[in-house]
């Protein structure tokens, strides 16, 4: 293996995202009054797992697995950690699908004010330009009302080109998270390779 490759463990054709944490609430945010299935999670695990999905090509896959304390990996609590993390994930993927919609209407309102605005702007500069053709100063303003329309529609093709697309490739990344298998284990089944095919096996 060699790249990024080299840097993960993999099982079964799977990137392996690993967590290794000493207790369930150390993966959420604690100053999150939220219901556990609710929580958010904390922000360096959210920030950890959406760097690695970041980093490889789109159609990799990936398992999440979270390694606790023998003694707490079997609770209730922890075995719930799947659910949770899934909810976090289908949430963030909401808020940009929300945040798409509200840069959309935005976009098509610059839009109708961008032309509009162009379309005044062009034909004030050819009158302009019709009733003084030898004037400088009438040319100046011409060329000026032409420029300003123009740049009035820096703003929508900025929204459209630029804006909306990382919020699409945002949700996107969010919505693939949210479908990850993710595996609750031991901190014994991360010793090695071994072990851990073994854990996985046993699921």
């Amino acid at each position: 293996m060699t790249g990024l490759d080299s840097v993960y463990r993999q099982d079964d054709g799977h990137v392996l995202i690993e967590l290794n944490l000493s207790s369930v609430s150390q993966l959420f945010n604690s100053f999150d009054p939220a219901p556990f299935h609710e929580k958010e999670l904390d922000s360096y695990a959210e920030k950890y797992i959406v760097d690695v999905v970041s980093d490889f090509p789109r159609r990799t896959k990936f398992r999440i697995i979270v390694y606790l304390p023998d003694a707490v990996a079997t609770t209730k609590e922890a075995q719930d950690i799947p659910k949770a993390i899934r909810r976090h994930f289908e949430y963030r993927a909401l808020i940009q699908n929300h945040k798409y919609r509200d840069r959309s209407v935005y976009g098509k309102f610059t839009i109708i004010v961008g032309l509009t605005f162009l379309a005044i702007a062009i034909i004030a500069s050819n009158a302009v330009a019709e009733h003084f053709p030898d004037s400088p100063t009438a040319q100046l303003i011409a060329t000026a009302l032409m420029v300003a329309g123009w740049v009035a529609m820096w703003e929508p093709v900025t929204v459209h080109l630029y804006q909306l697309w990382p919020i699409i490739q945002q949700r996107r990344l969010y919505e693939r998270i949210s479908a990850m298998d993710i595996e609750v284990l031991p901190h014994s089944c991360s010793t090695s390779q071994e072990n851990l095919q073994a854990c996985l096996l046993k699921r």
